[in-house]
């Protein structure tokens, strides 16, 4: 539907992908859906395009709200815009954020405990939990999302990378029920989660399993109380994200990164834009759904 803007640099990039976007002076506050965004990606004013652009589709006024932890250090992004437009998860509960997502970050490598925001990161979750509709985990946020709920990821000795046919296992549920029953999806991941833990999860009614990939396993799932929702593929990317990320990665010499799967590094295609789209309406809405409960 559209967004309000709060980020001026926003206007230019959501004007040329014909979101509409409406004036934070302007907008009723009483309609806007006020979601959280942990933005913790490399070069944070980047990634918010990803972002904006996947929530912008939605059926829904999208009101983002930019959070920043006290123990990370944003080395690659811009400082001046990260003080000037994030804020505190505090203060984001007293703007009345009724959804949170927490970003994709390039440590899953690394053990939880061994991320210096993993501690911060755990008492939002905590509070999450409680008092907010909806937690959506992308990426490294997804296990971030699994952990906190006890399941633990697993490395892989080669990063799973590329554009891969997903299945649709639920297409009665609210996230998923407008999806295809087959979609296309970026992954970008050196962890993931074996499907032996995540079939056992959900035989203890822990769990809802809702997309399955061949080559990269359970990709979409939701805890069962429908608090948190992880999709650890990149629904939010844009079109060529995956072949920057492959020159980023030779260039640094990665010789765990293989070609991106499934992906014309010349002429690369989108053929996840309409799961972007039917994924993040069917997020919001459960937010809209839990909201009432």
């Amino acid at each position: 539907m559209s967004i309000v803007l709060s980020i001026p640099i926003e206007n230019a990039f959501l004007d040329s992908r014909k979101i509409p976007i409406v004036n934070a002076r302007e907008a009723d506050s009483k309609s806007a859906i006020k979601i959280g965004i942990i933005n913790i990606m490399p070069k944070a004013e980047e990634y918010e395009k990803n972002l904006l652009f996947a929530l912008g589709k939605t059926d829904h006024l999208i009101e983002p709200v930019w959070i920043r932890l006290s123990n990370h250090s944003y080395s690659s992004s811009n400082k001046e815009h990260i003080e000037k437009n994030y804020i505190y998860f505090d203060d984001a509960i007293r703007k009345g954020i009724q959804g949170l997502i927490l970003s994709p970050a390039p440590v899953e490598d690394l053990l939880f405990e061994e991320v210096t925001y993993w501690n911060e990161i755990l008492d939002i979750l905590k509070y999450a939990e409680k008092n907010l509709a909806s937690t959506l985990g992308l990426c490294w946020g997804g296990l971030a999302l699994a952990k906190y709920l006890g399941i633990e990821k697993e490395n892989y000795e080669k990063k799973i990378f590329g554009v891969y046919k997903t299945s649709n296992l639920l297409p009665h549920h609210i996230i998923t029920e407008n999806m295809d029953d087959s979609f296309y999806c970026p992954q970008s991941r050196h962890a993931g989660i074996s499907d032996d833990v995540l079939e056992a999860e959900q035989r203890q009614n822990h769990l809802t399993l809702l997309c399955y990939t061949k080559n990269a396993g359970y990709t979409v799932f939701e805890s069962n109380d429908k608090k948190f929702l992880m999709h650890l593929g990149h629904p939010e990317y844009h079109t060529t994200r995956l072949v920057e990320e492959y020159a980023r990665d030779i260039k640094n010499n990665r010789k765990d990164v293989p070609v991106p799967f499934n992906v014309n590094l010349k002429n690369p295609e989108n053929m996840w834009r309409s799961h972007s789209k039917e994924f993040f309406s069917g997020w919001i809405k459960t937010i809209i759904t839990n909201s009432s409960v």
